[in-house]
């Protein structure tokens, strides 16, 4: 997470940065009406995963106010900082990703670092 936070000090000393760009997501594609045994008997890796922005991720809305997007990335920033030094590298990866996204975020709302 230092790394993190060094590299956006860094990018914020040399020069302005631009406005994170939105990735749109794809609209979820219909599911065949079927009962819970065709539910059940889906394979996992059936599984897609859509692209999310940060605020997805970091469960942020609109309709939050600062204190309440900041007491959100605090609680998210605790939960996922303890996770980073995982042993286990998918537990590892999914923090770096998290902590990525709450540093996108709070740029975004509370400026440069």
């Amino acid at each position: 997470m230092f790394k993190k936070i060094l590299a956006s000090l860094s990018k914020s000393q040399t020069a302005k940065t631009e406005a994170p760009k939105q990735v749109a997501t794809p609209a979820p594609a219909a599911q065949p009406a079927g009962g819970i045994l065709n539910q059940i008997a889906k394979p996992a890796a059936a599984v897609v995963k859509t692209a999310q922005t940060p605020e997805e991720l970091c469960d942020i809305t609109p309709k939050m106010s600062k204190d309440q997007i900041q007491a959100q990335l605090k609680l998210l920033y605790r939960r996922y900082n303890r996770s980073a030094s995982s042993l286990d590298s998918k537990i590892r990866k999914e923090a770096d990703d998290m902590l990525t996204a709450i540093v996108v975020v709070r740029e975004k709302n509370f400026g440069e670092i």
